[in-house]
């Protein structure tokens, strides 16, 4: 099943629905969110393509009443089930995420929703900005659809927790990539959590060499080009870890698309940091400069 769609394959099909010719029916979720500005809904409001429904990453993404599992804890499948049928969604159909631009939260709906079991969801590749470039048309407003019948089944993805994602950081046969920014990863910044840093034995590898300039995904071959020189080799075990989770997911997309599986750690750098028993490391390589709980009081 294609991962990616183009701004004009999905007006075409919108179009063949509603004239009645489609075979299938598609769902298109806006899931615009940034770390800056957490609520999109407004620019939501402000345009978004036609029939697209809202989606709040924090309250429907995440499960903040998780303690200690970081900033963005998965939802539970109870929770996510609720917010599937919210958005209106009936087992058959094809689901679309796009977001305000390099597709890094339209990234979670999409790991969220294969993890649930979902058989095609799709990331609209250059996000709504490739969608109004092509000069196809926005609507302003909300679109609130009928409920729909969805259930979630988690387990279709693999995850790795603290413990996992420590081996993979230490493990001379495993890879455990960090998906934030290079400043953050060498510890010049921290701009949210505890503890500057990475986990000790990670390697550095920003979300935004993903993405060309446009935004869009880079073609299939360069991704490739690009996990094999950070040691991705398609037999090592490949995890993914960011800040909080979310742009991690952008990683396994972009993982994916290179022909290469990866592993979600949903907690994160701000689980990790928050524990202070556990070393964190600083600089510029993998294992780099290691401070311990000592270390921070």
């Amino acid at each position: 099943m294609p991962m990616l769609i183009e701004p004009a394959e999905l007006a075409a099909r919108l179009d063949a629905e509603r004239s009645g010719d489609g075979s299938t029916r598609t769902v298109v979720l806006d899931v615009r969110w940034t770390l800056a500005q957490p609520d999109g809904s407004e620019e939501y409001r402000e345009g978004h393509i036609p029939g697209a429904v809202y989606v709040d990453l924090d309250t429907e993404l995440a499960d903040h009443d998780v303690e200690g599992e970081g900033r963005h804890p998965l939802p539970s499948e109870a929770a996510f089930t609720r917010a599937m049928r919210r958005w209106g969604l009936r087992d058959g159909d094809t689901v679309v995420v796009a977001d305000g631009g390099g597709s890094y939260a339209s990234a979670r709906a999409w790991w969220l929703l294969e993890h649930a079991g979902w058989a095609d969801v799709r990331i609209l590749d250059g996000a709504l900005p490739a969608w109004c470039a092509a000069g196809l048309p926005v609507e302003q407003g909300d679109v609130v659809p009928e409920p729909g019948d969805a259930t979630a089944r988690f387990g279709s993805l693999p995850v790795v927790d603290l413990d996992g994602a420590a081996s993979l950081g230490l493990e001379p046969a495993d890879v455990l990539l960090d998906a934030r920014a290079g400043a953050r990863y060498r510890g010049e910044v921290e701009p949210i959590d505890p503890r500057a840093g990475h986990i000790p034995g990670a390697v550095s590898a920003p979300t935004t060499d993903n993405v060309g300039p446009d935004g869009r995904f880079l073609p299939a071959a360069a991704l490739r080009e690009r996990f094999a020189a950070l040691g991705v080799d398609g037999a090592r075990t490949v995890g993914s870890y960011c800040g909080s989770g979310v742009t991690a997911a952008h990683q396994i997309v972009a993982l994916r698309l290179a022909g290469f599986d990866g592993v979600l750690y949903p907690g994160s750098f701000s689980q990790w940091s928050n524990r202070f028993e556990l070393p964190v490391a600083t600089g510029a390589e993998p294992g780099g400069e290691r401070a311990d709980a000592a270390a921070h009081g």
